[in-house]
């Protein structure tokens, strides 16, 4: 369906961009310079616009002005608001003032699309609720996987992929991104579709029993073995087995799981003979499987063998422009399963909190939190209130006495809105978060020594070592922006990564 979007922008070359893309979606785009130049189309096509595109930073009304404005009017179109600055403090005071979803400048034109499809939903009150709690059993399909962010976009791609061969795949992220998620989206997009999936968390087994529930044994193998019993390889025999927390296995159990990887046959304990299977094997971890290697944790052969197709999941404070379209897919979710008799929609002001917000939890944690907002709730919509545990944890957020949630914007005193936010950023301004000074010598303090104190020229892995950190500081960890400034691939700076045992999210800190 043809969709009219107007946008809202005073550079022309960004118009100019912004109409290519909406046009070449199979939608129509409608140009103002301004936010009063907006207003006036609104007032001429007003029934005809179905999304905004707004930028913050113009003359003569910003981009607040006109939320405000739109406020006042009343006015329910769908308004997604472009920032080149990406502070939080941005973020929270568009989302406060109404914006529906926000986008980094330069935006792609798939987080474009998936941005307008998400607002154009809602528009058209046709969106189903998806990414709320899921029988174990239900089929999974990559559809279903609810994300705007491009990092994610990437990872659906390359499961897709996956889906099309049986090599062994490792998926790697912290707890609480939705590696089983995607696994289970891997199953269903195979050959192996309607075959059974079978899960087995490997850091929730006693030591003692991990090679008898995998590979099973026979009656009378061991003491208190009163009878035979099939390990999950059998039982995932045709299908696929996902082995959750693969780091935890003990290093005995890991030669009989190569040895299965290998020749595609298991030795069952107690058994004469090893038995045939044909299984798709997905690993996860949110261990860092090399480190583990080094330390002598984890086989290396058998690292090789099944780290063949990895996938890397970013936790959710790298893509926050999922959280909007995550809170509302489980707020409508649960508002169903909890059979409420009026629909229920989410406040503003809860929506720049939950945005605001971290989530050290990742997904789990967010899905957590808006179960238990939706089961206390009383009236049609969630507010901040609502998330009493996230507020206080969240920099310029407080309780009242009255249990209410207060907020004040460290630049409130500010006339307009300023990309120099105090709070902690959501995405980089891609700009170094200090000045550069200088020593007492004129030596720059971002400068990276050539030679070491003995004289000598330095070795080139240190020195580049050393710029992937400073990279990531100066750029704030943002991996596309810190890839491309390096001259490498993304795939490339994370192996970089691993060689060197930097954390992406702490890079002065040495490893151990």
């Amino acid at each position: 369906m043809t969709a009219h979007i107007l946008v809202i922008d005073d550079d022309p070359v960004q118009r100019r961009l912004l109409k290519n893309m909406i046009e070449r979606s199979g939608h129509v785009a409608h140009m103002a310079e301004n936010g009063r130049a907006g207003l006036d189309m609104l007032d001429r096509k007003g029934g005809l616009i179905n999304v905004i595109l707004l930028d913050l930073m113009m003359p003569e009304m910003n981009g607040t002005a006109f939320l405000d404005a739109l406020a006042e009017r009343e006015n329910t179109i769908p308004v997604i608001v472009q920032t080149g600055q990406g502070g939080i403090e941005t973020v929270v005071m568009a989302m406060r003032a109404g914006a529906f979803d926000f986008v980094v400048k330069p935006v792609s034109p798939e987080r474009l699309g998936v941005a307008l499809g998400n607002a154009l939903k809602v528009d058209q009150r046709e969106g189903r609720g998806r990414g709320g709690r899921r029988n174990r059993n239900e089929t999974v399909q990559f559809d279903d996987i609810v994300s705007a962010s491009s990092e994610m976009l990437r990872v659906i791609e390359l499961g897709r992929r996956a889906a099309q061969s049986n090599i062994p795949v490792v998926l790697e992220g912290e707890s609480g991104v939705g590696k089983e998620m995607v696994a289970r989206a891997i199953q269903a997009g195979s050959d192996r579709a309607h075959k059974p999936f079978v899960t087995v968390n490997c850091g929730a087994i006693p030591h003692n029993l991990v090679e008898s529930i995998l590979f099973g044994h026979e009656k009378g193998a061991f003491t208190g073995a009163t009878e035979r019993h099939t390990g999950k390889f059998m039982e995932a025999d045709g299908g696929t087995l996902f082995l959750d927390e693969i780091g935890d296995l003990p290093l005995d159990v890991q030669v009989k799981l190569l040895r299965a990887v290998q020749q595609g046959e298991i030795e069952t304990i107690g058994a004469r003979f090893p038995q045939k299977v044909n299984v798709r094997l997905i690993s996860a971890t949110n261990r860092d499987l090399i480190n583990e290697v080094r330390e002598g944790r984890f086989r290396e052969d058998l690292y090789y063998r099944l780290n063949v197709f990895p996938i890397t999941i970013p936790a959710l404070r790298r893509r926050k422009e999922d959280i909007p379209v995550l809170v509302r897919a489980f707020v409508q979710r649960f508002a169903g399963e909890q059979k409420l008799a009026r629909p229920l929609s989410v406040s503003a002001g809860a929506m720049a909190l939950l945005t605001a917000y971290d989530w050290p939890g990742n997904i789990r944690q967010l899905e957590n939190a808006i179960f238990r907002a939706v089961v206390l709730s009383e009236g049609a919509e969630l507010n901040a209130a609502d998330f009493p545990q996230i507020a206080a944890q969240v920099p310029g957020y407080g309780l009242a006495e009255d249990g209410a949630v207060t907020w004040e914007a460290a630049s409130a005193h500010a006339p307009e809105l300023s990309g120099d936010a105090r709070l902690p950023s959501v995405y980089p301004d891609f700009r170094p978060s200090e000045s550069v000074s200088s020593d007492v010598h004129g030596t720059p303090d971002n400068a990276i020594p050539s030679v070491d104190k003995g004289g000598h020229v330095r070795k080139l892995a240190d020195v580049e070592e050393e710029l992937i950190r400073f990279a990531l500081k100066f750029y704030h960890g943002q991996m596309s922006q810190v890839a491309r400034k390096l001259g490498i691939g993304r795939s490339t700076l994370y192996r970089k990564l691993k060689d060197y045992g930097i954390d992406p999210d702490n890079p002065l800190k040495e490893a151990a």
